[in-house]
């Protein structure tokens, strides 16, 4: 909601439609901000939900400067999460750091305009007038760009015009541009490839400069008493060939957990196509499983047409089943631990805890799969303070 989603859900709403759908847990996920957590938490506790908040941004990971990782078209740079936020930084460095990815994605977009603009006159937009106003918090991404530009060019010309106009930009027939244009999901993200990825009018190699390094991020979300996390798009990239590499790559910088959309990962009408990506999809999971790396699951709310949740009783994750419920369990226990209990999955105290990542993920998952918080008992745990409210955590989950 506060970077972008089609519906224009707010956080109370997905946490809404999430509990009566009946989902083990939710997780909310915006880009380079924390904007939506509070009311997130506060939905989740009223509504008696799991419930986590993450952020996802994109880093330089030098390792791979000269690989396609997840970002596509986009060498060295990578889609990179932390996940289950306790709270919102308030000072310090933590906050610091969070207003610079904010100001980076800010000066990103304005550049990107800049060089689209130039080039297509006809339907040039302006970022704080036509895109800060589409997002909440002033938070724009790339697909609000997109949705400004589509929104101008329709006020700028007639069908036919409109079909011509776009038919130059992408380089099609003009039937195929109706097609297009008449399918508003693959007309964003058409728009998207011709204005903003690799090859496209207002495109701009990355540089070590352009993006925080994964290093650097992954440090930040330790310090905010979140879990650092890879996020994985589907194994058929470069970066992506080894999972195992990339895994031990990231865990020598902090990672560990690992993020995976199911959905890219086998829902395809061409058989070879979802055979190649459904084998990559299990090939990940056994590399994070050799090192014990939890692994966080879900779908998207990018753009029109994705699932509003993943069936893990499907023809290819019902194999994957397990592991991912535990995943979410252990993500869930660390958001909980972390907020009441000063005890988050990457910290000082429960890495002295536990002997190896095994033990630390079962207790984590332990409290994770335990009822759900409501705002009354939420609040007593506020009241009893962090070490009682440890205790209190410890004995339910052994006892459950």
């Amino acid at each position: 909601f506060f970077s972008y989603n089609p519906e224009n859900w707010s956080p109370t709403r997905i946490a809404w439609e999430s509990k009566i759908r009946g989902l083990r847990a939710s997780g909310l996920c915006d880009f380079d901000v924390l904007d939506g957590l509070d009311e997130f938490h506060s939905a989740a506790e009223a509504l008696a939900l799991r419930a986590t908040v993450n952020l996802e941004t994109r880093a330089y990971l030098a390792e791979f400067a000269d690989k396609e990782i997840n970002s596509p078209g986009e060498p060295g740079v990578t889609y990179i999460m932390g996940a289950g936020f306790p709270s919102i930084p308030t000072e310090g460095e933590p906050l610091a750091k969070l207003a610079e990815l904010r100001k980076g994605a800010g000066d990103r977009n304005r550049a990107l305009i800049d060089r689209v603009n130039a080039k297509l006159a006809e339907i040039a937009i302006d970022y704080d007038a036509d895109v800060v106003p589409l997002t909440p918090s002033g938070s724009a991404t790339e697909r609000h760009i997109v949705t400004a530009y589509i929104a101008k060019a329709a006020a700028r010309f007639a069908d036919a015009e409109l079909v011509e106009f776009w038919s130059g930009v992408f380089g099609e027939s003009l039937d195929a541009t109706s097609a297009i244009i008449a399918n508003l999901p693959k007309l964003e993200d058409v728009v998207r490839a011709k204005l903003a990825k690799r090859g496209g009018l207002g495109y701009l190699a990355p540089s070590i400069d352009a993006f925080p390094s994964a290093d650097a991020f992954l440090a930040w979300v330790a310090s905010c008493d979140a879990v650092p996390m890879v996020a994985w798009l589907d194994g058929t990239s470069d970066g992506e060939s080894d999972p195992a590499a990339m895994l031990e790559c990231l865990a020598s910088k902090g990672a560990t957990a690992i993020n995976i959309i199911p959905d890219r990962n086998w829902n395809y009408s061409d058989a070879d196509a979802k055979s190649l990506k459904s084998a990559k999809l299990a090939e990940m999971v056994a590399a994070a499983d050799a090192i014990d790396m939890p692994i966080n699951v879900g779908t998207e709310m990018n753009k029109a047409g994705q699932p509003f949740v993943d069936d893990l009783d499907g023809e290819v994750l019902s194999a994957h089943k397990a592991t991912f419920i535990k995943g979410a369990d252990v993500m869930v226990g660390h958001s909980i631990l972390a907020r009441f209990a000063d005890f988050p999955y990457a910290g000082e105290k429960a890495c002295a805890e536990f002997a190896d990542r095994a033990a630390m993920n079962n207790f984590f998952a332990s409290i994770g799969a335990l009822p759900p918080l409501s705002a009354r008992l939420a609040d007593e745990l506020r009241e009893m303070g962090p070490e009682q409210a440890f205790t209190c955590f410890s004995t339910a989950a052994s006892s459950a």
